[in-house]
């Protein structure tokens, strides 16, 4: 049996392997639009591939994925994260757990997990041909015909693994699939503001971000770009608030507690103690809160308070003024940037068009989807791969004659 995996990325590559494992009589190959093969698997993590998350509970995962959460229970217990470390572990690559739970190779480096599926593909049989587009995907005679940029080929059943693909999803909306709106998740904060100018760099443990005028509110780590702001408080929001904010033409107001949860007027009994406590001491020098200095020296500028002002001598305006900076800063969103080059899109084909037990097609027998190219989409911490992984491996069970 031809089996075509259309999309050389992280869920093609895996669904392929393992099709070609399962299966030693079926003639596998992966047509890869590009030169090069697991891009994203490539970049992700900084390099060092974030390839999924402790977290093994299906109940725990699925609050990671804004799009597909209440259908993709039975998927994760189905393949857990624990099945992917064993997978690779049985391959002799070894993860590691961080703080944050996200799992990456011992060594530190994509290029393990890359050199692993290739050494796999290669074991089992797994044809792998690059610079190879598909033009025209149609069922006949009981086959699927394939037309490509190189050739036309036919294959008894197809695997679409082609992640955020506009030219894959007008090609299945031509087949007849419902196709969800497309727009941008996971990307960081333009913003051109005084406050935050030439700051790059500096970071904030803990804090916290709303979208003003809306209930989209995230917390966690905050990061100041030459561009605006970025980190997992930013990228958490833009997914969960991917399609309101998309509808705002990505201009709009946010309002950041840099301290992270602390109240306004918690921050304003501190910062009277402190006044009381240290009257002489100059406000510039002395961050409260284990704020970073370069910040604080911005804000005490900008809230007026002079480089010579000792605590003792804040205004009550100036006091007020410093609280609602910290604790409530309104800052002006005017665009978007993509988070590096781990793009994720929400939307792709809508998930009632597949089986979700196999991830075939519904109405197109023998057409199986995984990956991004579905509507699925999570947060950043090894999620998307591991509906990957987890798809990739439902296919490859369900793949038979």
């Amino acid at each position: 049996m031809k089996v075509i995996v259309i999309g050389g990325g992280a869920a093609g590559f895996f669904a392929a392997i393992n099709i070609a494992e399962k299966h030693p009589d079926y003639e596998v190959t992966i047509l890869e639009k590009s030169s090069k093969i697991l891009q994203k698997v490539r970049v992700s993590g900084g390099g060092r591939c974030n390839v999924t998350n402790a977290r093994a509970k299906p109940s725990e995962l699925v609050h990671f994925y804004p799009r597909g959460q209440k259908k993709l229970h039975s998927l994760f217990k189905r393949f857990t994260t624990a099945d992917m470390v064993e997978w690779l572990e049985k391959r002799r690559v070894k993860t590691k757990a961080e703080e944050d739970l996200r799992l990456f190779p011992i060594t530190d480096s994509s290029q393990t997990v890359i050199d692993c599926f290739e050494k796999e593909a290669k074991k089992h049989g797994v044809n792998v041909i690059n610079n190879c587009a598909l033009k025209s995907l149609k069922f006949t005679a009981g086959k699927w015909n394939l037309e490509t940029t190189q050739s036309t080929m036919d294959a008894n059943k197809v695997v679409v693994a082609t992640g955020s693909s506009s030219a894959m999803w007008n090609l299945l909306k031509e087949t007849g699939l419902e196709i969800t709106d497309i727009v941008p998740s996971l990307f960081t904060f333009n913003i051109k503001d005084e406050r935050i100018k030439d700051l790059q760099g500096i970071s904030f443990t803990e804090a916290q971000v709303k979208i003003a005028g809306s209930k989209l509110d995230e917390s966690g780590p905050l990061l100041i770009t030459h561009w605006g702001l970025s980190g997992p408080a930013i990228l958490k929001l833009s997914s969960w608030g991917a399609y309101e904010l998309g509808a705002n033409n990505y201009h709009f107001d946010i309002l950041v507690n840099f301290t992270g949860t602390l109240k306004p007027d918690e921050f304003s009994m501190h910062l009277s103690q402190y006044k009381e406590a240290n009257p002489k001491r100059k406000v510039v020098n002395y961050p409260l809160f284990d704020l970073p200095k370069r910040f604080w020296e911005r804000i005490t500028a900008y809230c007026e308070i002079g480089p010579g002002t000792p605590f003792g001598e804040l205004s009550k305006k100036q006091a007020n003024k410093l609280v609602e900076e910290l604790c409530q800063g309104k800052y002006e969103v005017t665009g978007k940037s993509t988070f590096k080059d781990e793009f994720v899109t929400a939307g792709g084909v809508d998930l009632n068009e597949i089986n979700l037990d196999t991830f075939e097609c519904k109405r197109f027998p023998g057409l199986y989807l995984a990956g991004e190219v579905l509507n699925i989409d999570a947060l950043t911490g090894g999620f998307n791969f591991q509906a990957c992984w987890s798809g990739g491996w439902v296919i490859s069970e369900n793949i038979n004659e």
